[in-house]
């Protein structure tokens, strides 16, 4: 679905907003990590061109031109954010960036002809726990002058808590989301560090944090632990009943989209990552879990799951497969 803006992940925008999960690649990349996108291409015609854009005024920042025998990487455009960053693969025309930051968030376009493919790039802190855990969310200030604070949670547009210097106020909203908060907030009064004490899954989630307006997002996992035998078929629990109509699941694994439910469409992206969950992906149609079947070593990781609709969820798996 065209333009389907939803409040969620990665990890920046709306932070985590899916725009087009159904056309687009999403690539979800750690600060300071590289991420390539991939032309699909296995190599570039004698006479073909490639040109990779960059943002809303699709600003050139790579090119192939075979016609010319020519490789071009711009990288002092746009104020420089991608000198020595760029890396150009002169046989298949993929781009790689490296040292992502937040000033290379967006929208990267690929050209050959008459072919468009889009790639949305999202940089997203995150903080991995396990339940039962306790977690600072720190300000990154040593004192708080005349400062206001706000905590919130995106998925759910709610305030979990404030601090506001010049009336010497703070406020935590425990009593929110079914009180999953209830005695487990704890707001430092000299910085606007957020403490949240005894974590279970239900903490997980993207949380932001404004100082006068200047906003910071980062992504709680709190992960169920699973280990299992090679070969074994694995189900990841989405812990629902029923989907209800309209909403959307995404799964994902190691920030790739492997499947995605919206209404009735059902699209598997099993050619990732070298087709490792090729013939392997089955969702349960009714309560968006997910089977990977024949499971190897391959398969290890973190999955994923978002729910989106009148209520945004999110919970997450680390699996480990193991050998024989």
């Amino acid at each position: 679905m065209r333009k389907m803006a939803i409040k969620l992940v990665l990890f920046c925008l709306c932070f985590w907003r899916l725009d087009d999960v159904f056309g687009q690649k999403i690539k979800l990349v750690k600060p300071g990590d590289s991420v390539t996108l991939n032309s699909g291409l296995t190599e570039i015609m004698d006479n073909d061109v490639v040109r990779w854009r960059h943002g809303p005024g699709n600003t050139l920042i790579a090119e192939i031109n075979k016609q010319t025998d020519s490789m071009t990487v711009y990288d002092d455009v746009l104020d420089g954010r991608f000198r020595d960053r760029l890396k150009l693969n002169n046989q298949t025309g993929s781009l790689t960036i490296k040292d992502n930051r937040h000033e290379h968030v967006g929208d990267y376009e690929l050209e050959r002809k008459s072919l468009r493919k889009s790639f949305f790039i999202t940089i997203i802190d995150e903080i991995s726990m396990k339940e039962g855990d306790s977690l600072t969310l720190n300000s990154g200030l040593t004192e708080i002058k005349d400062d206001e604070i706000q905590w919130k949670l995106v998925l759910e547009d709610i305030l979990i808590a404030k601090i506001k210097k010049q009336t010497n106020g703070i406020t935590v909203y425990e009593e929110i989301l079914d009180e999953r908060f209830r005695d487990r907030l704890k707001l430092d009064n000299q910085t606007g560090s957020l403490t949240i004490t005894n974590i279970t899954t239900e903490h997980a989630g993207v949380y932001e944090l404004d100082i006068n307006n200047v906003r910071k997002r980062l992504f709680l996992a709190v992960y169920n632990e699973i280990s299992m035998k090679e070969g074994d078929s694995l189900t990841l629990n989405s812990g629902r009943t029923e989907i209800t109509k309209g909403e959307m699941i995404v799964w994902l694994y190691m920030n790739e989209f492997i499947i995605n439910k919206f209404f009735d469409n059902i699209i598997v992206n099993e050619d990732v990552l070298d087709g490792r969950f090729r013939d392997r992906l089955k969702l349960d149609n009714q309560t968006g879990s997910l089977t990977i079947t024949n499971t190897t070593t391959q398969h290890t990781g973190r999955y994923i799951l978002y729910t989106v609709g009148s209520k945004q969820s999110l919970k997450a798996f680390r699996v480990s497969v193991y050998g024989e």
